[in-house]
């Protein structure tokens, strides 16, 4: 497996010469894993990407790196210690770069004698990808897709002359996934929408969860949905609200600054038990917070927001392909429960790309509203069952008046305030939940059957976990003996059965999260009793690392 690193300041290029990259490397046979760091500025600062590809699935970044390529002095300066002796450094002649691991071409010098000085990213594509052994054929079509059709020809001298300008220094792996796709999280999470039959989508931009709304709205024509860019987070959750009422599949997203403003709606839906999907790519807060980084801290807020209490479901999103099939299960899920359903992504797993295998579109089912045939008599829009689930007519489609209510209300929709009928219709809702238990996916078991040390964790932390469970098991944790590993996904209702199993075999069981407080392993004790050994906890607005990891369990064991 290889690793590369792009840097430089915000407006340099990093960004389209990493999606050039990535995909040639993907076309070539790679699995691909492209992490993105980025400050919130237009210009300037320091912004890097991180393509780490191989023959293997990679889940995950790491900053061990075979190579850098340095648009600028403070990117080597940065990261040269986390260089390997055998890497490489690929500059400009211009930087002053004191370091026997430099290649230094004059690429700025280069592209002016090409004759345009913005294609040195061309120039630096092509000699990376002759040193690691890899042609210039597969490249054209991805400079199709990312530049514009006068400039093709003068990239494409620049791929070839970068390409001259080095040597082989890395053997090619012939790795299976050419007919992979290359997806970023959000947009694998916008597709596994309009694959579950989404009509309507409203936001208010705020990263990052803005790529989701950015992508539909580019996709909307030929997908004959509705993206509607609302003047507020607070309109964007009703607008959706009233969609979904009318009959329309609908979704919002937001960050957690954003959530916060959607909560009285939140508790909108789940009191006229409207179907709706709610996205949280999260963010360090409290407000601001740090607008362009990575965290896990919004677990706790979700599964309590907005007073009252009424049924929800909170999804983690653990990986690329999880956030297709998740969000096509949320939007049916919603639909069949009649009930608010919220999905935690973050900024990591949101504007990190991956490989990813196809996905079976003509195997997905969607879940659709009652039909008004099969209602004889009356029709109470929330009538009395043995699930909590009323049939849900959409209003105008059938004889049937369809009428909801923000107060408390009784069977036919209209308000009352009987303390009867309060307590029975909620117990008509919370009811839903007891049914939802059983459609509950359990955590996703990695590792040792017969292991001793048992790590715990939630979304994003699925692929730092996986390889740090490989790691430990392939002898870098022998006084932690035989390791394995649950990562939840659905995380509210809280699966119970394999963590209740596994939790009796385990010595030790250590919780790994992206926050300051440990909610995961706050949300197991208070539902189940069970109490973690350990936190390996990572809060600095950057994601874990398999290696952090490691370093923390031998940390523990040692204790």
């Amino acid at each position: 497996m290889y690793n590369l690193l792009i840097g430089g300041a915000a407006g340099q290029g990093i960004e389209t010469t990493a999606a050039v990259l990535e995909k040639t490397l993907k076309r070539s046979g790679y699995s691909v894993f492209t992490m993105r760091d980025f400050m919130s500025r237009v210009r300037g600062g320091h912004n890097f990407s991180t393509i780490r590809f191989g023959t293997e699935v990679v889940r995950s970044h790491s900053d061990q790196l075979d190579g850098i390529i340095a648009l600028n002095e403070e990117t080597v300066r940065l990261h040269r210690d986390k260089l390997n002796e055998t890497g490489f450094i690929l500059c400009d002649t211009k930087l002053a770069i004191d370091d026997p691991r430099a290649i230094q071409l004059p690429m700025a010098e280069m592209a002016r004698t090409i004759g345009n000085p913005n294609v040195t990213g061309s120039i630096a594509v092509g000699a990376i990808l002759k040193l690691f052994a890899t042609g210039l054929d597969l490249v054209e079509p991805v400079l199709r897709e990312s530049v514009k059709e006068q400039y093709i020809p003068v990239n494409i001298q620049a791929l070839q002359e970068g390409f001259n300008a080095v040597e082989e220094r890395f053997p090619h792996l012939e790795g299976p996934f050419a007919d992979w796709m290359i997806l970023s999280g959000n947009k694998a999470l916008a597709l596994g929408a309009l694959a579950a039959g989404l009509k309507f989508y409203s936001a208010y931009p705020m990263s990052p969860s803005t790529s989701i709304m950015e992508y539909l709205a580019e996709k909307s024509g030929p997908a004959e949905i509705v993206v509607e860019q609302a003047e507020d987070e607070i309109a964007g959750i009703n607008m959706a609200i009233g969609a979904s009422f009318a009959g329309a599949r609908a979704m919002t997203g937001t960050s957690g600054g954003g959530f916060s403003l959607k909560v009285e709606a939140l508790g909108l839906a789940g009191m006229m038990e409207i179907p709706l999907v709610v996205v949280d790519a999260q963010r360090p807060g409290p407000v601001t917070g740090l607008p362009t980084r990575t965290e896990q801290s919004d677990l706790k807020f979700v599964i309590s927001a907005s007073q009252g209490e009424f049924p929800r479901m909170v999804i983690g999103l653990r990986h690329h392909a999880d956030a297709f099939t998740q969000t096509v299960r949320a939007l049916n899920l919603a639909e069949k429960y009649q009930i608010p359903i919220i999905i935690l992504t973050d900024q990591y797993l949101a504007d990190a790309s991956a490989t990813v295998a196809p996905f079976e579109w003509e195997k997905i089912e969607r879940v659709e509203p009652a039909d008004p045939s099969g209602i004889k008599g009356e029709y109470l829009r929330y009538r009395f069952t043995d699930d909590g689930i009323s049939p849900r007519l959409l209003p105008g489609q059938s004889e049937h008046l369809v009428i909801v209510d923000s107060d408390e209300h009784d069977e036919r929709g209209w308000i009352t305030e009987s303390a009867d009928m309060r307590q029975r219709m909620m117990d008509k809702r919370m009811k839903k939940l007891e049914k939802l238990k059983e459609e509950l996916l359990e955590p996703d078991f990695i590792g040792a059957e017969d292991f001793e040390t048992l790590l715990i964790g939630w979304g994003s932390t699925y692929g730092p976990t996986e390889e740090a469970v490989k790691l430990l098991n392939e002898g870098k944790g022998t006084a932690a003996g035989k390791t394995a590993a649950l990562v939840f996904g659905d995380v509210f209702p809280l699966p119970e059965r394999l963590l209740r199993k596994h939790a009796a075999q385990a010595k030790r069981i250590i919780n790994i999260e992206q926050n300051a407080t440990g909610q995961l392993a706050g949300l197991i004790r208070e539902t189940t009793g069970i109490t973690v050994s350990a936190n390996i906890l990572k809060y600095d607005g950057r994601q874990i690392m398999a290696r952090e990891i490691v370093q923390g369990v031998l940390a523990e064991v040692k204790k």
